[in-house]
């Protein structure tokens, strides 16, 4: 019998996974490419810049490209004169110690162009691509405007994948034994009432709040469709088999001195209050481990009310006021 189901709360944070672009150097937006809706692929251009500064960058590479042709064509000259016995060792050596340098700096240069998406040349002229296929949720830039990667803000882009969203849960105390990662999960949202999303518990929090006392979980959820939506609230049930019993209402059961209680119906109009052991609960259903059969019916509304009347006739066979009376 699967578990009692635990709220959950989708948020747009937890959308995964999500790409965020800032600008890596100074510049004005010259062309927007993307905007917010629009599906990109890994790689494809939302904007470009005109940098200066990014143009130095390239200037850089390109220079370095000509120290490693001019070191490589003096370390083969070394080469050949040491061969002819006309320079020392310590000659070709530094020959040597100069183009690995030169190819060291021409390696670092490019790394960080490369990095940007720049072709052989100088253009000034910086892509911001995306880091991910995926959709575009935020755009905040515009034609013209000025760009410095030390001022503070939003991201200039927000992409992310709706294909694959993060689930995050509060669970109660009580759930700890079931949460491992791996476990799967059932998800339902009241958008799409019939709907059933198959999710996957990935990380559980290492500590629990003191004041709700219940323990963050992240779990994953497959999104194909893309009905589920970020900021969707909805309920997920754990796909566990190894506890057995029967789930019920949680207004069916009841507190009765220490003792959990639930009122089962023998015929109409006759209810028998059975004691009973549960597990997993949540606030709209309890798993009755022990004390209730499959199939046997319970009371689900006015449990309270019929535990008062039995309170009732159990003190006046007792000889005991009941609520409402005086003692004779």
């Amino acid at each position: 019998m699967n578990t009692p189901q635990v709220s959950i709360l989708f948020s747009h944070s937890s959308s995964h996974p999500h790409a965020l672009l800032y600008p890596a150097f100074s510049g004005r937006v010259s062309r927007i490419v993307a905007d917010v809706g629009q599906t990109v692929t890994a790689g494809s251009t939302l904007a470009e810049l005109a940098s200066p500064e990014f143009g130095a960058a390239q200037a850089d590479t390109a220079r370095a490209q000509a120290d490693v042709q001019w070191t490589l064509k003096q370390l083969q000259r070394q080469q050949s004169l040491f061969e002819a016995g006309i320079v020392a060792r310590k000659d070709l050596e530094q020959a040597q110690a100069d183009a690995a340098r030169a190819q060291a700096e021409l390696e670092r240069a490019q790394a960080r162009t490369r990095l940007y998406g720049s072709q052989a040349g100088v253009n000034q002229q910086l892509s911001l691509t995306s880091g991910l296929a995926g959709l575009v949720v935020e755009r905040n830039l515009n034609p013209g405007q000025e760009l410095r990667p030390d001022l503070s803000g939003p991201a200039l882009f927000v992409v992310t994948d709706p294909s694959s969203l993060w689930v995050q849960i509060d669970a109660l105390e009580k759930h700890l034994p079931d949460l491992k990662p791996g476990t799967a999960l059932e998800l339902t949202v009241p958008s799409w009432p019939d709907q059933r999303f198959q999710a996957r518990l990935q990380t559980v929090a290492d500590f629990i709040d003191p004041n709700t006392r219940t323990i963050k979980v992240r779990a994953e959820v497959s999104n194909p469709r893309r009905l589920l939506k970020s900021d969707m609230l909805g309920t997920v049930r754990l796909h566990q088999h190894n506890h057995s019993g029967v789930v019920v209402p949680a207004s069916a059961v009841q507190l009765l001195s220490g003792q959990h209680t639930v009122y089962v119906q023998l015929e109409p109009g006759v209810f028998e209050p059975r004691k009973v052991k549960v597990g997993n609960e949540s606030l709209s259903e309890v798993l009755v481990s022990e004390g209730l059969q499959t199939g046997e019916q319970v009371v689900k509304q006015n449990s309270l009310l019929l535990s008062r009347e039995f309170k009732s006739a159990r003190e006046a066979l007792e000889g005991k006021p009941g609520p409402g009376r005086s003692a004779p």
